[in-house]
């Protein structure tokens, strides 16, 4: 056999097809009959990938074979001759092969777990206000780990140490805002951000990072894993502490541990949940005592949940008031909604920078216009759709494109019919998209909803960077 092209995939994960463009491409040039080869060799079964449904890597076979292009195997006992032993035998290697990534999934769980409770660092970046040291097997510093450095001996291991002084007295001053003098995150970002202080990855500070620095036990030297789960590239989940894995004084500490949970329990207090009756009671005492509401009394009164909380919790502002006896002069409900999905935007903004920095990745978010450079490949915009009824009932959703910033991908999210929460997300390539505007129904056919989503999964592997591990056998 004459070989006259190669597909691989070098160091890339089996788990999905996401990711793996060289199969893609096979995948694409055999349907589009753009091949100039009758038979494809593969090295055994597992090379089409370890799918946990063994049936995904039968698909991309049959795809082949539909197209009069033959398929064998390398390194495998048997003939792919389409004979009933090679259709079982070919069925268990391909469940074999999932497998394989499950047991491998669960032995290196193990492995993290038990260097976590012995101290150690297990990934991601120290943060602001600390660096990771390496040290050898018998715990001697080798030296501060530089950001994108990587140790290189299998039985070196890393620890957190405190970072410069002036990082270390930004976070004890940061603790000292919000304990002593009863600062909120946001004005706490606000002082540093006059200050001229960005955060360990050189942006301005906001209410989510600071949030990150005071409810982070790793400033009092606690070691902790398995905050979240995305166990063999699943659905990512948010894990109970008594999923939790730790290592309690494993580091030096940065913050005294006394004010540390001091902050904790202002937070626990701040966050916790009132009944609707005690909700309504606190509203309306503040409705008798200044004759009128809105949303920046409630935020700016003490020991009052804030105006979110109000409307995440009736729907509405609009319908707390109305629970109290107040009626507004104008319906304000366009802008309770749009402040809503100015928050919302925020939120969404920021949870997708932490995820794909999570997975490895890396985003410069512009201060100006939130647009979103990916790894220095590509640009993302993040935008929200707010759902609109017509007077026949129908629901509309308008998505604007910024032309301006041109982003390569446009993220837009579809909100329900209450404003309150998104429903679906559309993935918008520019290239595909002409116009400035676009206008969705219910029901939108193949050309748009080929770009919906039910979760922004499929953005986040788009974004995820692929570590690969040494595996001692």
């Amino acid at each position: 056999m004459e070989i006259v092209q190669t597909y691989s995939d070098a160091g890339k994960s089996g788990l999905k097809i996401e990711g793996r463009d060289a199969l893609r491409q096979l995948i694409n040039d055999v349907e589009g009959g753009e091949t100039n080869f009758d038979v494809i060799l593969v090295y055994d079964i597992s090379r089409w990938g370890r799918f946990q449904d063994a049936d995904e890597s039968a698909y991309y076979e049959y795809i082949c074979r539909r197209s009069g292009i033959s398929v064998h195997y390398c390194a495998e006992q048997f003939d792919n001759d389409g004979s009933p032993v090679s259709t079982i035998v070919k069925g268990v290697k391909r469940a074999m092969a999932g497998e394989y990534s499950r047991e491998l999934s669960a032995k290196v769980f193990a492995g993290q777990c038990r260097l976590i409770e012995l101290g150690y660092r297990q990934g991601g970046m120290a943060g602001y206000g600390l660096r990771r040291m390496r040290i050898d097997q018998n715990g001697v510093p080798q030296g501060i780990l530089q950001f994108g450095e990587h140790k290189s001996l299998q039985t070196d291991r890393v620890i957190l140490v405190p970072g410069p002084d002036e990082e270390v007295g930004n976070i004890r001053w940061m603790y000292r805002q919000f304990v002593d003098s009863g600062k909120v995150e946001s004005e706490i970002a606000l002082l540093l951000n006059e200050r001229g202080v960005v955060t360990d990855l050189g942006r301005p500070w906001s209410r989510g990072t600071v949030h990150q620095v005071l409810t982070n036990e790793k400033y009092i030297g606690n070691n902790v894993y398995n905050r979240r789960s995305f166990k063999l590239k699943k659905k990512r989940v948010e894990n109970s502490p008594e999923m939790w894995f730790r290592a309690d004084n494993a580091f030096e500490a940065v913050v005294d541990p006394q004010i540390f949970f001091t902050a904790q329990g202002m937070i626990r207090e701040r966050n916790r949940r009132f009944s609707d009756e005690e909700m309504l009671e606190r509203l309306r005492r503040l409705f008798d005592h200044h004759g009128y509401l809105s949303g920046l009394i409630i935020d700016e009164t003490e020991n009052m949940p804030s105006s979110g909380s109000y409307q995440r919790r009736f729907s509405s502002l609009i319908r707390a008031y109305e629970l109290v006896g107040f009626t507004p002069d104008r319906d304000y409900r366009y802008i309770e909604i749009n402040r809503g999905l100015r928050r919302l935007h925020g939120e969404v903004v920021t949870d997708t920078i932490a995820a794909i920095e999570g997975l490895g990745g890396r985003i410069i978010r512009s201060p100006a216009t939130d647009l979103l450079t990916v790894n220095g490949e590509f640009t993302a915009s993040i935008v929200i759709a707010r759902c609109q009824q017509t007077p026949a009932g129908s629901l509309r959703w308008k998505i604007r494109l910024d032309t301006g910033l041109a982003p390569d991908i446009t993220v837009a999210l579809r909100m329900n019919e209450a404003n309150d929460a998104p429903i679906d997300y559309y993935l918008l390539p520019l290239f595909e998209m002409t116009a400035g505007r676009i206008r969705l129904a219910e029901e939108n056919g193949l050309m748009l909803d080929a770009f919906r989503f039910d979760s922004l999964e499929f953005f986040f592997v788009m974004a995820e960077r692929v570590r690969i591990t040494e595996i001692a056998i």
